[in-house]
């Protein structure tokens, strides 16, 4: 994972980048059930590991919101920035789709493409990345999503 340097009016050559994979993230139940304090949302399904193993899933499972919070972490050092960066910013999301749960003890992480790069005046990028959540194990990802970041330069 490396974040790639490119000068700010080559930019926009960078859509359709793929990045190799982020780094393994644990879910484990612990961190759940912290998400779960954070978010005062304590549906059994998160935190219940005896009620949640009658379920379907067999177990507890990752909110979806947890996932989703942790692409900053996901996609952290792998991306592509125009030179001379004073900020970036969270823009926003497109799109948001949570396809498949994520188990208890399971592990996931980032796969991150460069969908399209808007100019939006001399210092403002807009930068739209394809992220998919993989979950170990599992063919279907945990999440897909447009995510949006202004980046500003000097």
């Amino acid at each position: 994972m490396a974040i790639k340097i490119v000068p700010k009016d080559e930019l926009v050559n960078a859509v359709g980048t793929r990045f190799e994979p982020g780094a393994w993230i644990d879910i484990t139940q612990d961190r759940i059930n912290t998400f779960a304090d954070c978010t005062e949302d304590h549906q059994f399904i998160h935190v219940d590991e005896e009620a949640a193993k009658n379920t379907p899933f067999g177990g507890t499972i990752a909110h979806g919101f947890l996932t989703l919070s942790l692409l900053s972490r996901m996609v952290e050092g792998n991306g592509v920035m125009p030179d001379n960066v004073v900020m970036g910013l969270n823009y926003g999301f497109d799109k948001v789709r949570f396809l498949a749960p994520v188990r208890a003890g399971k592990r996931v992480r980032s796969h991150v493409e460069v969908l399209d790069v808007t100019r939006k005046d001399d210092n403002r990028f807009l930068i739209k990345q394809g992220i998919s959540v993989e979950i170990e194990g599992e063919e279907t990802p945990a999440l897909v999503a447009e995510w949006l970041s202004m980046v500003i330069t000097a």
